[in-house]
Protein backbone atom coordinates (compact mmCIF):
# COMPACT_ATOMS: atom_id res chain seq x y z
CA UNK A 1 0.00 0.00 0.00
CA UNK A 2 1.06 3.47 -1.13
CA UNK A 3 -0.13 6.71 0.95
CA UNK A 4 1.89 10.26 0.83
CA UNK A 5 3.98 10.42 3.27
CA UNK A 6 5.37 13.44 5.84
CA UNK A 7 8.20 12.33 7.43
CA UNK A 8 9.42 13.53 11.38
CA UNK A 9 13.44 14.03 11.43
CA UNK A 10 14.43 14.30 15.36
CA UNK A 11 16.81 17.10 16.34
CA UNK A 12 16.34 16.83 19.72
CA UNK A 13 12.81 17.05 19.68
CA UNK A 14 10.89 15.35 23.07
CA UNK A 15 7.26 14.38 21.31
CA UNK A 16 8.10 13.05 18.18
CA UNK A 17 5.82 10.09 18.74
CA UNK A 18 2.66 12.59 20.18
CA UNK A 19 3.56 14.95 16.89
CA UNK A 20 3.34 11.91 14.69
CA UNK A 21 -0.01 11.12 16.17
CA UNK A 22 -1.18 14.70 15.83
CA UNK A 23 -0.51 14.83 11.95
CA UNK A 24 -2.30 11.06 11.50
CA UNK A 25 -5.11 12.89 13.07
CA UNK A 26 -5.36 14.94 10.28
CA UNK A 27 -5.52 12.17 7.99
CA UNK A 28 -2.14 12.44 6.74
CA UNK A 29 0.55 9.43 6.94
CA UNK A 30 3.32 9.84 9.32
CA UNK A 31 6.66 8.34 10.51
CA UNK A 32 9.99 9.61 12.66
CA UNK A 33 12.54 8.82 10.47
CA UNK A 34 15.79 8.19 12.07
CA UNK A 35 17.96 11.27 12.71
CA UNK A 36 20.73 10.07 10.32
CA UNK A 37 18.32 9.27 7.25
CA UNK A 38 20.55 10.22 4.30
CA UNK A 39 19.62 12.16 1.37
CA UNK A 40 19.38 8.72 -0.38
CA UNK A 41 16.82 7.59 1.82
CA UNK A 42 15.22 10.49 1.70
CA UNK A 43 14.78 10.23 -2.38
CA UNK A 44 13.33 7.04 -1.94
CA UNK A 45 10.98 7.85 0.62
CA UNK A 46 9.83 10.85 -1.74
CA UNK A 47 8.32 12.73 1.38
CA UNK A 48 5.26 15.48 0.33
CA UNK A 49 7.03 16.74 3.26
CA UNK A 50 9.59 17.26 5.91
CA UNK A 51 8.98 18.04 9.56
CA UNK A 52 11.71 19.11 11.93
CA UNK A 53 11.11 18.42 15.40
CA UNK A 54 13.53 20.20 17.91
CA UNK A 55 13.15 21.81 21.48
CA UNK A 56 15.55 24.69 20.85
CA UNK A 57 14.47 25.64 16.72
CA UNK A 58 17.47 28.12 16.37
CA UNK A 59 20.47 25.87 18.00
CA UNK A 60 18.88 22.80 15.88
CA UNK A 61 19.48 25.18 12.66
CA UNK A 62 22.73 25.98 13.47
CA UNK A 63 23.78 22.44 14.60
CA UNK A 64 22.30 20.71 12.06
CA UNK A 65 23.03 22.60 8.57
CA UNK A 66 24.25 19.26 6.54
CA UNK A 67 20.41 17.73 7.14
CA UNK A 68 18.30 20.86 6.89
CA UNK A 69 20.13 21.81 3.39
CA UNK A 70 20.38 18.09 1.98
CA UNK A 71 16.28 18.50 2.15
CA UNK A 72 16.37 22.27 0.86
CA UNK A 73 18.06 20.45 -2.18
CA UNK A 74 15.48 18.08 -2.82
CA UNK A 75 12.73 20.82 -2.64
CA UNK A 76 11.07 19.49 -0.09
CA UNK A 77 8.58 21.64 2.33
CA UNK A 78 9.95 22.32 5.48
CA UNK A 79 8.62 22.86 8.81
CA UNK A 80 10.66 23.24 12.25
CA UNK A 81 8.16 22.88 15.38
CA UNK A 82 8.91 22.36 19.05
CA UNK A 83 5.83 19.94 19.44
CA UNK A 84 1.71 20.56 18.50
CA UNK A 85 0.12 21.68 21.82
CA UNK A 86 -2.62 24.48 21.29
CA UNK A 87 -5.41 25.09 18.71
CA UNK A 88 -3.11 27.95 17.39
CA UNK A 89 -0.31 25.29 16.23
CA UNK A 90 -2.60 22.38 14.52
CA UNK A 91 -3.76 24.98 12.33
CA UNK A 92 -0.38 25.79 10.89
CA UNK A 93 -0.10 22.34 11.48
CA UNK A 94 -2.81 21.96 8.69
CA UNK A 95 -1.76 24.72 6.55
CA UNK A 96 1.55 23.11 6.15
CA UNK A 97 0.19 19.77 5.40
CA UNK A 98 -2.20 20.76 2.68
CA UNK A 99 -1.17 23.92 1.68
CA UNK A 100 2.29 23.71 1.49
CA UNK A 101 2.48 19.74 0.93
CA UNK A 102 -0.38 19.69 -0.76
CA UNK A 103 -1.87 16.52 1.06
CA UNK A 104 -5.25 14.92 -0.18
CA UNK A 105 -6.41 13.59 3.58
CA UNK A 106 -6.01 9.56 2.23
CA UNK A 107 -5.22 8.34 5.79
CA UNK A 108 -8.15 6.97 6.88
CA UNK A 109 -8.36 3.44 9.22
CA UNK A 110 -11.14 2.05 7.74
CA UNK A 111 -9.39 2.58 4.03
CA UNK A 112 -6.68 0.98 6.02
CA UNK A 113 -8.49 -2.27 6.59
CA UNK A 114 -10.00 -2.65 3.09
CA UNK A 115 -6.42 -2.42 1.55
CA UNK A 116 -4.72 -4.42 4.38
CA UNK A 117 -7.18 -7.22 3.71
CA UNK A 118 -7.27 -7.49 0.37
CA UNK A 119 -3.17 -7.31 -0.22
CA UNK A 120 -2.79 -10.45 2.84
CA UNK A 121 -5.39 -12.09 0.69
CA UNK A 122 -3.15 -11.64 -2.17
CA UNK A 123 0.02 -12.67 -0.17
CA UNK A 124 -1.20 -15.17 1.93
CA UNK A 125 -3.82 -17.49 0.10
CA UNK A 126 -3.55 -21.45 0.04
CA UNK A 127 -0.76 -20.90 2.83
CA UNK A 128 -0.67 -22.12 6.49
CA UNK A 129 -0.65 -19.28 8.82
CA UNK A 130 -0.69 -19.10 12.94
CA UNK A 131 -1.18 -16.42 15.08
CA UNK A 132 -0.81 -16.38 18.96
CA UNK A 133 -4.24 -14.87 20.41
CA UNK A 134 -3.70 -13.54 23.71
CA UNK A 135 -7.51 -11.36 23.47
CA UNK A 136 -5.64 -8.33 23.52
CA UNK A 137 -6.36 -5.89 21.49
CA UNK A 138 -3.12 -5.70 19.44
CA UNK A 139 -3.39 -9.40 18.71
CA UNK A 140 -6.86 -9.62 18.18
CA UNK A 141 -7.40 -7.00 15.44
CA UNK A 142 -4.36 -8.77 13.75
CA UNK A 143 -5.85 -11.69 13.90
CA UNK A 144 -9.47 -10.63 12.25
CA UNK A 145 -7.39 -8.21 9.91
CA UNK A 146 -5.73 -12.22 8.49
CA UNK A 147 -9.18 -14.35 9.20
CA UNK A 148 -11.48 -11.87 6.70
CA UNK A 149 -8.13 -12.47 4.20
CA UNK A 150 -7.42 -15.80 4.42
CA UNK A 151 -10.57 -17.52 6.41
CA UNK A 152 -9.86 -20.77 7.84
CA UNK A 153 -5.98 -20.89 6.86
CA UNK A 154 -5.27 -18.94 9.60
CA UNK A 155 -5.03 -21.11 13.20
CA UNK A 156 -5.29 -19.49 16.10
CA UNK A 157 -3.96 -20.39 19.68
CA UNK A 158 -5.16 -18.84 22.69
CA UNK A 159 -3.59 -19.90 25.73
CA UNK A 160 -6.08 -19.61 28.59
CA UNK A 161 -3.23 -19.58 31.94
CA UNK A 162 -6.25 -19.41 34.42
CA UNK A 163 -4.88 -15.53 35.17
CA UNK A 164 -7.35 -14.13 33.44
CA UNK A 165 -10.36 -11.34 34.54
CA UNK A 166 -13.70 -12.81 35.15
CA UNK A 167 -15.13 -14.25 31.65
CA UNK A 168 -12.17 -13.20 29.76
CA UNK A 169 -11.71 -16.99 28.20
CA UNK A 170 -14.55 -17.40 27.70
CA UNK A 171 -15.18 -13.86 25.62
CA UNK A 172 -12.25 -14.44 24.00
CA UNK A 173 -12.95 -18.03 22.75
CA UNK A 174 -16.68 -16.80 21.89
CA UNK A 175 -16.26 -13.84 20.30
CA UNK A 176 -13.32 -15.07 17.83
CA UNK A 177 -14.72 -18.77 17.57
CA UNK A 178 -18.02 -18.38 16.86
CA UNK A 179 -18.78 -15.22 16.27
CA UNK A 180 -15.96 -14.37 13.87
CA UNK A 181 -15.68 -18.31 13.17
CA UNK A 182 -12.04 -18.97 13.02
CA UNK A 183 -10.35 -21.72 13.19
CA UNK A 184 -9.33 -21.29 17.41
CA UNK A 185 -7.74 -23.39 19.47
CA UNK A 186 -8.26 -22.70 22.96
CA UNK A 187 -5.38 -24.21 25.26
CA UNK A 188 -6.71 -24.83 29.04
CA UNK A 189 -3.85 -24.82 30.80
CA UNK A 190 -5.24 -22.75 34.23
CA UNK A 191 -3.77 -25.90 36.51
CA UNK A 192 -0.28 -26.60 34.83
CA UNK A 193 0.32 -22.37 35.38
CA UNK A 194 -0.68 -22.42 39.01
CA UNK A 195 1.70 -25.78 39.64
CA UNK A 196 4.62 -24.21 38.16
CA UNK A 197 3.41 -20.91 40.61
CA UNK A 198 3.01 -22.51 43.85
CA UNK A 199 4.47 -20.81 46.46
CA UNK A 200 6.46 -18.24 44.43
CA UNK A 201 5.83 -14.68 45.35
CA UNK A 202 8.80 -12.95 43.54
CA UNK A 203 7.18 -10.88 40.86
CA UNK A 204 9.65 -11.28 38.50
CA UNK A 205 10.08 -14.64 39.32
CA UNK A 206 6.66 -15.25 38.52
CA UNK A 207 7.06 -13.18 35.10
CA UNK A 208 9.82 -15.76 34.00
CA UNK A 209 7.40 -18.73 35.21
CA UNK A 210 4.64 -17.69 32.65
CA UNK A 211 6.52 -16.33 29.92
CA UNK A 212 8.50 -20.09 29.99
CA UNK A 213 5.38 -21.92 30.70
CA UNK A 214 3.57 -20.00 27.95
CA UNK A 215 6.45 -21.16 25.55
CA UNK A 216 6.25 -24.75 26.32
CA UNK A 217 2.23 -24.81 25.90
CA UNK A 218 2.77 -22.89 23.29
CA UNK A 219 5.29 -25.34 21.63
CA UNK A 220 3.49 -28.36 22.29
CA UNK A 221 -0.05 -27.40 20.24
CA UNK A 222 2.60 -26.16 17.28
CA UNK A 223 4.39 -29.31 16.82
CA UNK A 224 0.16 -30.95 16.43
CA UNK A 225 -0.23 -28.03 13.68
CA UNK A 226 2.82 -28.81 11.71
CA UNK A 227 4.78 -26.96 9.14
CA UNK A 228 3.45 -23.35 8.99
CA UNK A 229 4.21 -21.08 6.25
CA UNK A 230 3.83 -17.74 7.86
CA UNK A 231 3.61 -16.47 11.46
CA UNK A 232 1.24 -13.59 12.53
CA UNK A 233 2.54 -11.24 14.98
CA UNK A 234 0.38 -7.62 16.65
CA UNK A 235 3.65 -5.69 16.65
CA UNK A 236 2.54 -1.74 16.29
CA UNK A 237 3.98 1.53 15.42
CA UNK A 238 5.82 2.42 18.92
CA UNK A 239 7.12 -1.08 19.42
CA UNK A 240 9.76 -0.14 16.20
CA UNK A 241 10.41 3.33 17.23
CA UNK A 242 11.31 2.39 20.84
CA UNK A 243 13.35 -0.47 19.43
CA UNK A 244 15.77 2.72 18.41
CA UNK A 245 18.19 2.84 15.31
CA UNK A 246 22.26 2.73 15.15
CA UNK A 247 21.37 6.20 16.12
CA UNK A 248 19.75 6.27 18.98
CA UNK A 249 19.45 4.65 22.22
CA UNK A 250 16.23 2.06 22.59
CA UNK A 251 13.95 2.70 24.80
CA UNK A 252 13.10 -1.61 24.46
CA UNK A 253 14.00 -4.04 22.13
CA UNK A 254 11.95 -5.06 19.75
CA UNK A 255 10.15 -8.40 20.72
CA UNK A 256 10.28 -9.57 16.82
CA UNK A 257 8.47 -13.22 17.66
CA UNK A 258 7.61 -12.30 21.01
CA UNK A 259 9.31 -15.35 22.81
CA UNK A 260 8.32 -17.93 20.33
CA UNK A 261 10.07 -21.46 20.24
CA UNK A 262 12.80 -21.80 17.65
CA UNK A 263 11.25 -24.76 16.49
CA UNK A 264 8.47 -23.52 14.94
CA UNK A 265 9.07 -23.73 10.86
CA UNK A 266 7.60 -20.32 9.55
CA UNK A 267 8.81 -18.68 6.29
CA UNK A 268 7.96 -15.06 7.29
CA UNK A 269 7.01 -13.06 10.28
CA UNK A 270 3.20 -11.10 9.02
CA UNK A 271 3.00 -7.98 11.28
CA UNK A 272 -0.26 -6.17 9.74
CA UNK A 273 -0.61 -3.20 12.53
CA UNK A 274 3.33 -2.03 12.41
CA UNK A 275 2.37 1.07 10.73
CA UNK A 276 -0.09 1.79 13.51
CA UNK A 277 -0.82 3.85 16.39
CA UNK A 278 -2.36 2.04 19.38
CA UNK A 279 -5.91 4.19 18.66
CA UNK A 280 -5.37 4.18 15.01
CA UNK A 281 -4.72 0.09 15.97
CA UNK A 282 -8.46 0.26 18.18
CA UNK A 283 -10.45 2.29 14.75
CA UNK A 284 -8.85 -0.47 12.24
CA UNK A 285 -10.65 -2.76 15.10
CA UNK A 286 -13.92 -1.07 15.06
CA UNK A 287 -13.59 -1.11 11.43
CA UNK A 288 -13.91 -4.57 11.17
CA UNK A 289 -16.35 -5.49 13.56
CA UNK A 290 -14.59 -6.55 16.39
CA UNK A 291 -16.65 -5.95 19.74
CA UNK A 292 -16.38 -2.62 21.19
CA UNK A 293 -15.26 -3.98 25.00
CA UNK A 294 -12.27 -5.71 23.59
CA UNK A 295 -11.08 -3.16 21.20
CA UNK A 296 -11.41 -0.50 23.71
CA UNK A 297 -10.06 -2.60 26.37
CA UNK A 298 -6.99 -1.48 28.61
CA UNK A 299 -3.82 -2.69 28.80
CA UNK A 300 -3.64 -5.44 30.44
CA UNK A 301 -0.04 -7.21 31.76
CA UNK A 302 0.76 -10.40 29.73
CA UNK A 303 1.39 -12.42 33.46
CA UNK A 304 -2.40 -11.39 33.83
CA UNK A 305 -3.75 -11.69 37.32
CA UNK A 306 -0.30 -13.02 38.79
CA UNK A 307 1.09 -9.67 39.11
CA UNK A 308 -1.54 -8.14 40.77
CA UNK A 309 -1.76 -10.38 43.57
CA UNK A 310 1.00 -9.52 45.83
CA UNK A 311 2.46 -12.32 47.00
CA UNK A 312 1.70 -16.57 46.55
CA UNK A 313 -0.57 -17.35 44.22
CA UNK A 314 -3.73 -19.77 44.86
CA UNK A 315 -6.98 -20.26 43.36
CA UNK A 316 -8.73 -18.89 46.25
CA UNK A 317 -6.91 -15.91 45.78
CA UNK A 318 -7.72 -15.54 42.26
CA UNK A 319 -11.21 -16.06 42.48
CA UNK A 320 -11.75 -13.19 45.52
CA UNK A 321 -9.67 -11.45 42.61
CA UNK A 322 -11.91 -11.50 39.94
CA UNK A 323 -14.93 -10.98 41.77
CA UNK A 324 -13.75 -7.68 43.03
CA UNK A 325 -12.19 -6.59 39.82
CA UNK A 326 -15.25 -7.31 38.12
CA UNK A 327 -17.59 -5.07 40.55
CA UNK A 328 -14.69 -2.39 40.56
CA UNK A 329 -15.10 -2.13 36.49
CA UNK A 330 -19.27 -2.79 36.83
CA UNK A 331 -19.32 0.70 38.78
CA UNK A 332 -16.52 2.36 36.93
CA UNK A 333 -18.89 2.02 33.76
CA UNK A 334 -21.91 2.70 35.36
CA UNK A 335 -20.75 5.93 35.93
CA UNK A 336 -19.56 6.17 32.95
CA UNK A 337 -15.79 6.35 33.69
CA UNK A 338 -14.82 3.76 31.79
CA UNK A 339 -13.78 6.74 28.36
CA UNK A 340 -12.04 8.72 31.25
CA UNK A 341 -9.63 6.41 32.93
CA UNK A 342 -6.74 5.03 30.71
CA UNK A 343 -6.37 2.03 33.14
CA UNK A 344 -8.06 1.04 36.25
CA UNK A 345 -8.16 -2.78 38.15
CA UNK A 346 -7.94 -4.16 41.74
CA UNK A 347 -4.67 -5.65 43.48
CA UNK A 348 -5.14 -7.70 46.14
CA UNK A 349 -2.82 -7.22 48.53
CA UNK A 350 -0.51 -9.79 51.25
CA UNK A 351 -2.16 -8.27 54.24
CA UNK A 352 -5.31 -9.12 56.07
CA UNK A 353 -6.47 -6.55 58.65
CA UNK A 354 -9.04 -7.51 61.70
CA UNK A 355 -12.55 -6.16 60.56
CA UNK A 356 -16.40 -6.80 61.27
CA UNK A 357 -19.17 -8.51 59.45
CA UNK A 358 -22.63 -9.71 60.81
CA UNK A 359 -21.36 -8.58 64.78
CA UNK A 360 -18.62 -10.74 64.01
CA UNK A 361 -14.57 -10.44 64.39
CA UNK A 362 -12.84 -10.99 60.56
CA UNK A 363 -9.20 -11.21 59.63
CA UNK A 364 -9.74 -10.78 55.97
CA UNK A 365 -7.80 -9.38 52.67
CA UNK A 366 -7.31 -5.84 52.23
CA UNK A 367 -7.83 -4.67 48.16
CA UNK A 368 -6.40 -2.12 46.72
CA UNK A 369 -8.08 0.04 44.17
CA UNK A 370 -5.50 1.37 40.98
CA UNK A 371 -6.68 4.26 38.47
CA UNK A 372 -4.45 6.55 36.67
CA UNK A 373 -5.12 9.16 33.84
CA UNK A 374 -2.44 9.11 31.01
CA UNK A 375 -1.78 9.53 27.08
CA UNK A 376 1.06 6.99 26.48
CA UNK A 377 1.51 4.86 29.89
CA UNK A 378 5.40 6.94 29.98
CA UNK A 379 3.86 8.87 33.51
CA UNK A 380 0.64 8.95 34.60
CA UNK A 381 -2.19 10.83 37.46
CA UNK A 382 -4.02 9.09 40.00
CA UNK A 383 -7.53 9.33 38.58
CA UNK A 384 -9.72 11.04 40.83
CA UNK A 385 -13.01 9.35 41.27
CA UNK A 386 -15.80 10.63 42.96
CA UNK A 387 -16.22 9.80 46.83
CA UNK A 388 -19.55 8.39 46.18
CA UNK A 389 -18.43 5.65 43.52
CA UNK A 390 -15.73 5.05 45.07
CA UNK A 391 -17.94 4.00 48.63
CA UNK A 392 -20.62 2.58 46.06
CA UNK A 393 -17.51 0.62 45.31
CA UNK A 394 -15.84 -0.75 48.09
CA UNK A 395 -19.45 -1.33 50.17
CA UNK A 396 -20.28 -3.64 46.87
CA UNK A 397 -16.91 -5.16 47.19
CA UNK A 398 -16.52 -5.54 50.90
CA UNK A 399 -20.40 -7.49 51.63
CA UNK A 400 -20.53 -9.16 47.99
CA UNK A 401 -16.87 -10.85 47.95
CA UNK A 402 -15.79 -13.19 51.25
CA UNK A 403 -12.37 -12.68 51.77
CA UNK A 404 -12.14 -8.96 51.61
CA UNK A 405 -12.80 -6.64 54.39
CA UNK A 406 -11.31 -3.32 53.65
CA UNK A 407 -10.71 -1.32 50.88
CA UNK A 408 -8.16 1.12 49.77
CA UNK A 409 -7.62 3.97 46.88
CA UNK A 410 -3.93 4.28 45.59
CA UNK A 411 -3.56 7.82 44.92
CA UNK A 412 0.01 7.47 43.60
CA UNK A 413 1.06 8.66 40.41
CA UNK A 414 3.74 7.53 38.10
CA UNK A 415 6.59 8.66 39.01
CA UNK A 416 7.50 7.85 41.77
CA UNK A 417 4.97 5.23 41.56
CA UNK A 418 4.61 2.72 38.41
CA UNK A 419 0.88 2.07 36.82
CA UNK A 420 1.13 -1.93 38.40
CA UNK A 421 1.97 -2.60 41.62
CA UNK A 422 4.62 -5.75 40.59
Amino acid sequence: MEYEIVLIINLGGSNNQMLARTVRDNHVYCEVAPYGITKEELKDRNPKGIIFSAINIEEAKEENKEIIEDVKDLNIPVMFTDGIETEEDNKLLQDFLYNSCKCDKGWKMEDFANNSIEQLREKLKGKKVLCALSGGVDSSVAAVLIHKAIGKDLTCIFVDHGLLRKNEGDDVERIFGQEFDMNLIRVNAQDQFLDKLKDVSDPEKKRMIIGEEFIRVFEAEAKKIGKVDFLVQGTIYPDIIESGTKEELAVKSHHNVGGLPDHVDFKEIIEPLSMLFKDEVRDVGRAIGIPEFLVARQPFPGPGLAIRIIGDITEEKLEILREADHIYREEVAKANLDKEIWQYFAVLTDLKTVGVTDNKRTYSYTLALRGVTSSDGMSAQWARIPHDVLAKMSERITSEVEGINRVVYDITSKPPATIEWE
